[in-house]
């Protein structure tokens, strides 16, 4: 996959072209590498997945459509860190009883996530996003990811775009 670099980025639909590796920001506001808020076992949403031992929630900063949390999808909250780091927060969380790993809106640090992911982890991923995501995104997660999680934000494509900027979200 090609286009799934921070350099021209194009990893959500926005398709904005901005070159994150050289300090330019698109509209999740993120530079190049990973940026994660938080990292922790979650065991009040979506119990049907989280089980007894909780999902092994891994909160990424910013976010390509329209996020709840404000500190963390517009503000600059989160660490740096590499894929091995990502990796190894996912075994921590699986080694002390999360049923899966929950990446919450993980799409615009996809370059530095996909190799975390491998070899594949012995608990499901969740991928817990924005429902805005672009056919190139989704296919680049196929053998990784176990449950796909989208969020339905919008009945239409017009209060798409007046809420959140998204003119296509219907149609990709």
């Amino acid at each position: 996959m090609t286009n799934l670099t921070y350099t021209n980025c194009r990893l959500c639909p926005r398709a904005c072209g901005v070159d994150r590796t050289k300090g330019q920001r698109g509209f999740c506001g993120q530079p190049d590498g990973l940026r994660v808020a938080k990292v922790m076992r979650h065991f009040w949403e979506e119990p049907v997945l989280a089980g007894e031992g909780g999902s092994g929630a891994i909160f990424f900063s910013g976010c390509t459509l329209y996020c709840q949390n404000h500190q963390i999808s517009t503000g600059q909250q989160g660490d740096r860190i590499d894929s091995a780091a990502l990796r190894a927060h996912m075994e921590d969380l699986i080694s002390q009883g999360a049923e899966n790993i929950d990446l919450v809106t993980p799409t615009h640090f996809l370059p530095d996530i996909l190799p975390a992911l491998q070899p594949k982890l012995p608990v499901p991923v969740v991928y817990n996003c924005g429902g805005y995501e672009s056919v190139e995104t989704l296919k680049s997660l196929e053998g990784l990811v176990d449950v796909y999680l989208p969020d339905f934000k919008y009945g239409d494509n017009a209060l798409a775009f007046q809420l959140s900027g998204a003119k296509d979200y219907f149609s990709v």
